[in-house]
């Protein structure tokens, strides 16, 4: 099957001008496929040699049992393995397909029994400040349905720390406790102006107030915020 994905009418991958170092020899060996010789080695040929094109249809190549030469320069010797086509395997299909239901169904559970204020957090960092706007039914569904499709980030997401202390300070912009100044370099008080931390250059303004919150001046901060959001 071919890697891209892709399904192509037709795709054709190289059959000759191929060469692959056989180490006992020593040196590289020339290969071609044919179908009028028992073997892919040019040096192995008898008599003249009939190329054949190698063609996948619609993104796949059937390789018949009795074909052993072009199962083998496909199997073993052809340079474009693993890098343009892969080799079917059932089994090693079969453990990709457990693999992910296995991450969809952790990331379901974790999401099914995830409070309101963590589910808040993640669905922020997917969907921004709409999450607002959502009803904990609305909030609790598009988080069951970002786990299903996405469980790999979803499980990355609940087990980082900064995005519910990032959510913290995007609720408390929100709420008016804090203020994003328009240029977006720093935060202050909105009651009194007084300025909180400065945004370094180049840095998203709350993934920065999220890693300041955790300093000795800015832990202070966060807790004093946290009490005014209860």
């Amino acid at each position: 099957m071919l890697r891209s994905g892709k399904k192509p009418l037709t795709y054709t991958i190289r059959s000759k001008n191929i060469f692959w170092f056989d180490e006992e020899k020593g040196y590289e060996r020339e290969l071609k496929y044919t179908v009028n010789q028992k073997t892919p080695f040019v040096d192995e040929f008898n008599g003249n040699a009939r190329l054949e094109h190698i063609v996948f249809e619609n993104g796949i190549l059937l390789v018949p049992k009795e074909k052993q030469v072009l199962q083998k320069m496909l199997s073993i010797y052809h340079p474009d393995k693993d890098k343009v086509f892969v080799e079917y395997d059932a089994e090693v299909e079969a453990q990709e397909d457990l693999d992910i239901i296995e991450a969809e169904v952790d990331a379901l559970i974790l999401a099914r029994q995830m409070d309101i204020d963590q589910a808040e957090a993640i669905m922020r960092v997917e969907v921004g400040s709409k999450v607002s706007e959502m009803t904990s039914k609305e909030l609790k569904r598009d988080l069951l349905i970002f786990a299903r499709k996405q469980p790999k980030l979803f499980v990355e997401l609940a087990n980082d720390e900064n995005v519910n202390v990032r959510n913290i300070g995007v609720k408390a912009a929100e709420q008016g406790i804090i203020k994003l100044s328009d240029d977006q370099r720093s935060f202050k008080w909105a009651s009194n102006g007084r300025l909180l931390m400065t945004v370094p250059f180049d840095e998203n303004p709350y993934s920065a107030l999220a890693a300041w919150f955790k300093t000795d001046e800015g832990v202070e901060v966060y807790q004093t915020i946290e009490k005014r959001l209860k």
